[in-house]
Parts: structure tokens; sequence; C-alpha cells
């Protein structure tokens, strides 16, 4: 039998032996902590879902993230002007701020053609891309402040490059919850251990719990490794765990109570609930022996070498089918890398033969399912690449002009927004920054990105700093 002596926290001793003026130096290192939680009136339940700012158009997001910087002028930015000039020198000043030094302007090693109703051009690396292009919302004008994979990585991840912030999936749960309870409300599948890390999936100062679940590396074929990690029980017996639980969940909130606000304290006392309730849920959403064979080679499964990528965009559908918030699925190191400085034609062609079959069969799948009305795809990478050659044949890093691209959700399809001067080094019409991405992103999920705020080290943060304009022109 265990006897539970009652222990006295380090605030009730300031209290008794510091005439209180202790515990309030104490109180005020916690204030950001118990404000923030003091003021959401479901402080109970962290992760119960939440009304928006406004009418949502998209319940739920995939973010579909490139690593390494995909060719913007090789992909969905045809530059007829290189080719003209190809191997010429840049009759434009280069921009100052470089990653490092390249030559003369080179050619895409691709032709691009035009595809669907809407008629938008496509790099050949992109045939199935193109097949659905008149759902996709492609973003020519994107633009970001860091020249390095470490610094855009994050920023596109969180919006900041330098400082530690809550990435993009985290402020989505923290502002609606979730609408499952058996389920990760926000799930990261083969994340990049690089650039970041688990910062790109992470929460910093907001509440852990509200942190991705992690399914699946960057190391290892995904389906080696299609779980989630120390979810199987160590005991067998259901009753008993859950006696076990109870018992721990009792002694946590009696700490908890004696503590007063503690974030990591509720993260954890929640992590463990979930995660026994995922014990019988998450196999079952993660195991894809019940799809049709139809349904399996629309992703490109069991075939080489869309295998890797078409399972976690399916495995994507199907948590969002069941009312996960946020998935993001990522194409990164070790496995594939976009980082062309040299054999940019292989590079590229490796890679996008690995993904385009999978994000089209993404968007067929939802499609046809109705789920892509009020679920938002982005695809997207950390920068674009240099219209001039870095060496022969390769590219340098850009974040002064690349593109990224958007469907269902709220947004129309078949239409391009923005555009880049004649080589594809600046954008000349409707920029687009990461701020203003992530401000769509919120906006179209029903969240003011300039309400949600959270208060730490003195002032309110939020995602967007303190920029962010929604360009409404491709909203539907």
């Amino acid at each position: 039998m265990l006897i539970e002596h009652p222990q006295s926290s380090r605030r009730d001793m300031l209290r008794r032996f510091a005439c209180g003026f202790g515990s309030a130096a104490l109180a005020g290192l916690t204030t950001w902590e118990s404000q923030a939680q003091a003021a959401r009136s479901d402080h109970a339940d962290p992760l119960g879902s939440r009304r928006p700012h406004h009418p949502a158009r998209a319940r739920r997001v995939i973010f579909l993230f490139l690593h390494g910087g995909v060719s913007h002028v090789d992909s969905f930015d045809p530059k007829p002007k290189l080719s003209e000039m190809d191997g010429r020198p840049v009759p434009i000043e280069k921009p100052k701020f470089n990653f490092s030094p390249t030559g003369n302007l080179l050619r895409s090693p691709w032709t691009f053609r035009k595809y669907g109703q809407s008629g938008i051009d496509v790099s050949e690396l992109f045939p199935h891309v193109g097949g659905v292009i008149d759902d996709i919302c492609v973003i020519r004008s994107m633009q970001g402040n860091f020249v390095a994979h470490g610094g855009a990585s994050l920023q596109l991840h969180t919006g900041d490059g330098i400082l530690v912030r809550p990435s993009l999936g985290a402020w989505a749960l923290y502002g609606l919850g979730t609408e499952n309870q058996n389920l990760p409300g926000f799930v990261t599948i083969c994340p990049t251990f690089n650039h970041g890390g688990a910062q790109n999936w992470g929460t910093a100062f907001l509440p852990a719990v509200y942190q991705g679940t992690q399914i699946g590396d960057c190391v290892s074929p995904l389906r080696d490794q299609a779980g989630i990690r120390n979810l199987k029980p160590a005991e067998s017996n259901v009753n008993l765990q859950r006696r076990q639980l109870d018992l721990l969940a009792r002694r946590n909130r009696r700490h908890l109570e004696r503590r007063g606000d503690d974030a990591r304290l509720d993260a954890r006392i929640e992590a463990f609930e979930l995660a026994f309730r995922m014990q019988m849920r998450a196999p079952e959403v993660l195991d894809l022996s019940d799809e049709t064979e139809e349904t399996l080679a629309l992703y490109g499964i069991d075939q080489d070498p869309t295998d890797d990528y078409g399972r976690g965009c399916l495995m994507a559908r199907r948590l969002v089918e069941r009312d996960v918030r946020f998935v993001q699925v990522s194409h990164s190191l070790p496995k594939a890398y976009w980082d062309a400085h040299s054999a940019l034609k292989k590079n590229h062609e490796t890679n996008a033969r690995k993904v385009d079959k999978p994000i089209a069969g993404l968007l067929r799948d939802l499609k046809r399912r109705g789920m892509l009305e009020d679920t938002l795809v982005v695809c997207g990478t950390e920068f674009g690449r240099t219209p001039a050659a870095q060496g022969r044949n390769g590219r340098d890093h850009h974040p002064h002009a690349f593109t990224m691209w958007m469907a269902g959700g709220g947004v129309k399809g078949g239409m391009t927004y923005g555009a880049t001067d004649e080589f594809g080094y600046y954008i000349t019409e409707n920029k687009v920054h990461i701020h203003d991405l992530h401000a769509t992103i919120l906006h179209l999920m029903g969240l003011d990105h300039t309400k949600l705020t959270y208060r730490y080290s003195g002032r309110d943060f939020r995602l967007t700093d303190v920029g962010g304009e929604i360009p409404f022109d491709i909203l539907s």
C-alpha cells in the first residue's frame, strides 16, 4: 500500500519564512505561464477544441516540406530569357545578400508546358502535379530573409530564423485545440534532424503539450518505421496499466496543486493520458493494409522510387481524415535533399521522381473523398535557387524570390500569384513574405494572426512577429 505524505512546496516555504517577498519574486518568474493559462477558460483541458476567431475555411492542414531549396526557375516559374542568354553574364546587379559566388546565367535543363484548363506552365519535372494544377494556386513571389538552410528552414517553420520560436503546427494547435481525443493534434512524418531539427516541430515557450508528435525519421525507410516511438505498453494487462496511470495522475495532480500553474507538468499529465488512448487508435491509423490496391498505386506505394514519400502522404490523408489538425510530411536529409550546388539535373530529377506522383495522388485522393474543400495543402521549400550558375552546372541558394503552392481549404485553384523578373532574380509583383504565408494559413484555419499571441518574457509574441499581410486575391 502506498502512503502519500503531504509536502510543503518551495512556494509555501517562501510565504512562511520570507514575509511573502520571496513568494512574490517566484510568482514573477512564472507570470508568463500563469497569465497565459488564466486567460484560457479551458485550462483543465489544454487540447480541448476551441472556437476560431472567424469561420474557418480549412479544418486541417497538410504541409509538404521539400528540404534543400527547390529551384523555382526549373519547376513552376519558367524563364525563356535564361535559355536565350544561357552562359552570358548576368545583365542586372546580383543580390548583395548571397551565400556564395555565382557565375553566368544558366538555362533550365527542362522544358515547360501548359497544364489543365488554367494553362499554367509546369516543368517536365512535375508532370503528375501538372495534372492537378487546376486545384493549385502557384505563388511565384515568395521571399524569406535567410540565405543559409538553418535560418531559412527555421523561418519557414517557426517564423524566425535566429531565435527559438514555436512552430506553425504548435501555434495552430494552441489556437484551436484538437478535434479528436485518441490521436495527437499535430504530427510530423519523417522530419529532418538538420537545420533546426526538433525546433521545426517544437513549442519553444508555448506549453509542451502543443508540440508535434514524430512518426518515423529522415534516416530509414518509412515502411520499416511506421509506428510512434515508445507507444507500445510494457504492461500487457490494460486494466492494470489503467490503474497505474490513474495512480500516477493523482500524484501528479496533487503535485500540480502545490506548484500552481506549471505548463510542463500539465503537458506530462496530458501526454500519459493521450499515449494510453493512442495505443488502441494509432496502430490502426498508421496501418495501410486496409487501403485498396488502386489507392496504394495512386500514391506510388510499393513502387520505386515513390514508396517512401507515398507512404508519408497517405498517412497524412489518414490522419487528417481522423481530425488531426496539422500534419507535416518532410522530404529531407539524408534520404533526399534538393540542395543542388552542383549536378542540378541529376539532383532535381532524382528528387522529383520521388515526390511528384505521391503529391498529386494526395490531392486527387482528398478531392475524390470530398476533403480537399476543407483541407489546406501547402507545398514548399526554404528558398529557391539562383538563375546564375554555381560552378558548371549547379545553382546557389536564393531567398530573394522563389515559389511555393497551396491547394484546397479556401484557396483558389488554377491560378498563379505574383511574378519575378525575366531571369527569376527579383520579385516584380505581389511579394509574399514568409510572415504573409503564415498569416494566410492561420486565416484559413479561422485564426487572426494578430490576435493569436502568447505572453512570454514580458511581451506578447505571435507567429508573424510584427508582419503578416494576407493576399486575399488567392482566397476563394
